[in-house]
């Protein structure tokens, strides 16, 4: 049975889909079966892996949300060992409205999910950086939540709001919603401010912080316009290193408090 997390941050430009493709890439280079799902309208997970969605199957979450196409029909494989991935579209942006009227509409992914989780190891939710009704039902579907925080100025603006929002969906929608951790991303050892913000994260939330720690890193940057994970465009760059060690973090997490995947 796939252990469902959530890639989630309301604020922008934190790192949640570079963060997304690559930590399901690493998984997948360490021989766990993974699925990424793409829950953001922009669908940059989609293409940062090489998905055309024209080009392939041509229906994505958007119609499996709807009830127009099984996620079995439109998952696709990715040119990185042992990913999945199930596209996004911009049709997507539509769907909060339609799923106004929709009878239990905070489970709407979930019970899509449930038709193929028991096929991977792992399935990653890339949300969109919003609080909307996709993201809750990442959430209400989910075993647990990574948060993406920039080690910039406004580091830990609008955490506490996705926190409020994560206690909420377990008191309502998701009891057993575990937050994983929070990874800090786009670090820059040469500059005080990065060390500053590392410092006042891990002093707020202790236990809940990652040890790895994303670099800035140019490689990283570049891999999306070629439609490769870091993993798939350079491993040896610092990049792809502190991915995988992330998801050997995870893994060894996973190992040492007995979860299954």
């Amino acid at each position: 049975m796939g252990r469902i997390i959530s890639i989630a941050n309301q604020k922008g430009g934190v790192g949640k889909t570079t963060t997304s493709i690559n930590l399901a890439a690493s998984l997948g280079v360490l021989d766990a079966k993974v699925l990424l799902i793409d829950a953001d309208p922009q669908a940059n997970s989609t293409s940062g892996v090489g998905v055309n969605l024209e080009e392939t199957v041509g229906k994505s979450i958007y119609e499996c949300l709807i009830g127009e196409a099984e996620p079995q029909e439109c998952i696709v494989d990715t040119n990185s060992p042992n990913l999945y991935l199930l596209p996004s579209h911009l049709d997507l942006v539509g769907a909060e409205i339609e799923f106004i009227n929709y009878p239990e509409r905070d489970y709407i992914l979930k019970k899509m999910i449930e038709k193929v989780k028991d096929e991977y190891d792992y399935i990653l939710i890339d949300c969109s950086p919003s609080l909307g009704l996709i993201t809750i039902n990442a959430l209400s579907a989910s075993d647990s939540v990574i948060i993406p925080v920039q080690c910039e100025y406004f580091a830990l603006e609008g955490l506490g709001k996705l926190l409020n929002t994560v206690t909420i969906v377990q008191k309502r929608l998701n009891p057993d919603l575990l937050i994983e951790g929070i990874v800090l991303t786009m670090y820059d050892g040469r500059l005080k401010l990065s060390n500053q913000v590392v410092e006042e994260v891990k002093r707020h939330f202790k236990g809940l912080v990652f040890d790895t720690l994303i670099h800035r890193n140019v490689r990283l940057g570049e891999a999306p316009s070629f439609g490769k994970t870091v993993i798939m465009y350079d491993i040896n760059s610092k990049g792809a290193i502190n991915h995988i060690n992330l998801a050997k973090e995870l893994l060894e997490k996973h190992k040492q408090n007995g979860v299954k995947s």
